[in-house]
This record gives structure tokens, C-alpha cells and sequence, in this order.
């Protein structure tokens, strides 16, 4: 086998079909589209969604409700299961919450809750801790980086 014999098998390649050349060549008068009705006509389309004229699926059924899609969804950790599965010093971040299997995915938003004690001295690198949680952590020893800002209270004072 040789580059210069290499061809394409047999029926591989097909001849272009031309249509609407008149009645001698197979495809004329209506070109394959059939006789009458709106796919036959020029410019014949329909929109997706379309029954004929029928009152389409999307108009029949009731739309309500909204859906926020600027909402930020939290992966929420509380403080009783990060004092069973951390060490005193240890740092608590995505990655190590997600390695203790207390959150799924280390790169989403996660926030620390008060619920439970801590008595460990940890240093948290979270993107929003709750201010029971905070005043907990700083009670025992820690420190808390949040990475997210807190949303500022006196944004309406332009208003």
C-alpha cells in the first residue's frame, strides 16, 4: 500500500444531487419536497416549539415562581464536627474540610456555623464565618480569615 494508490472505497463518495432542473432529471416540478403545504413553500419554517397551529406546550402549562441565578449556594460546616476531626494548630480551609469529608467540593463557598463548642486553638481560612462561630473560634485560641467581605450594612445611607 502506497500513498499514490490510496483511494476511497466503493460508495463513499457520492454524487451531489441537483434538484429543480426540470422533469428529465428525476427531481423536478416540486424539487423533493412534495406536493403543497408549508414545508413546500420558500421560507416554510417553523419555530421550535410548534403544533401545527395547536396552542403550543409552553403556552398550555402555567409558569410561576422565580429562580434566583445570582444565588450563592453554601456549603455549611458546623463547629461540633470541626472540633471531632481537627488537631490543635491545624488550619481549616476548603481543601482540609473537603480531605475530612465534611464538605464536597473544596473550591465552593464555605461557611462555618456555631452550632457546638470548639476548645481547640485552630486558624480558619473560610469564605464566611457566622459572628457566634467567630466569637467561639477567638474564644479559644484561633483566628479567623474570612475570604469573602461581609456585606456592609449602611448601604443605603445615599438612598
Amino acid at each position: 500500500m502506497s500513498d499514490y494508490n490510496l483511494h476511497a472505497p466503493v460508495g463513499a463518495t457520492k454524487k451531489k444531487r441537483i434538484v429543480g432542473r426540470g422533469q428529465g432529471s428525476g427531481r423536478g416540478t416540486t424539487a423533493g419536497r412534495g406536493n403543497k403545504g408549508q414545508q413546500s413553500r420558500s421560507g416554510g419554517k417553523t419555530y421550535p416549539g410548534f403544533e401545527g397551529g395547536q396552542m403550543p406546550l409552553y403556552r398550555r402549562l402555567p409558569h410561576r415562581g422565580f429562580t434566583n441565578i445570582f444565588r450563592k449556594e453554601w456549603q455549611v460546616v458546623n463547629l461540633s464536627d470541626i472540633e471531632t476531626r481537627f488537631e490543635k494548630g491545624e488550619l481549616v480551609d476548603g481543601a482540609s474540610l473537603q480531605a475530612r469529608g465534611l464538605v464536597k467540593k473544596a473550591d465552593k463557598l464555605v461557611k462555618i456555623l456555631g452550632d457546638g463548642d470548639i476548645t481547640k486553638a485552630l486558624s480558619f481560612s473560610v469564605d464566611k464565618v457566622s459572628a457566634s462561630a467567630k466569637a467561639k473560634i477567638v474564644k479559644a485560641g484561633g483566628t479567623v480569615e474570612e475570604r469573602l467581605a461581609p456585606a456592609s450594612t449602611d448601604d443605603k445611607a445615599g438612598a
